[in-house]
Formats: C-alpha cells, sequence, structure tokens
C-alpha cells in the first residue's frame, strides 16, 4: 500500500492533436478490416471470424469519435474566442 508520503497529485492533462489522432486509429481499423476480409472464410473455418468483425467495429467507433473530439475542438476554441 502507498504511505501518505509517496501521494503526489495527479499531472496535468497532455493536450495533443487528438483529432489526427483519432482519424489515423479509424484509419488503421479500416485499413485491418479491408486487409483481413479476402481471408474471411479461413477467419470463419478457424473460429476467428470475430477478428475482422472486431477490426469493422472499431472503425465504425471511431467515426464516433472522430466526430465527438471535432465537436469538443470547436467548442474549445468557441470558449477561448469568447474568453478573450
Amino acid at each position: 500500500m502507498w504511505k501518505r508520503s509517496e501521494l503526489r497529485e495527479a499531472p496535468a492533462p497532455l493536450e495533443g492533436p487528438v483529432v489526427g489522432t483519432i482519424t489515423g486509429g479509424t484509419i488503421i481499423w479500416f485499413v485491418l478490416f479491408l486487409g483481413q476480409l479476402p481471408f474471411y472464410g479461413w477467419y470463419a473455418d478457424n473460429d476467428h471470424a470475430w477478428w475482422v468483425w472486431t477490426c469493422l467495429a472499431g472503425g465504425g467507433l471511431g467515426l464516433i469519435g472522430i466526430w465527438y473530439v471535432r465537436k469538443r475542438d470547436a467548442a474549445i476554441k468557441r470558449a477561448a474566442a469568447d474568453a478573450s
């Protein structure tokens, strides 16, 4: 267990190119889906078809993530413009 003297405050969150990161991850998920699609028969025969559908789900959720972070980024910029 941690001693009280070892506890520290959490560091400030890092801000970076969030929209680009989510977009890149979404593209990777779709590329993985398309790369596995020609081998779907093998995956299905070996009970690994869920790998293909996991990549598709990752790409779909990534599209929702892109929409979300774009809205968030616009709201942050709007709030900064209103504050100044």
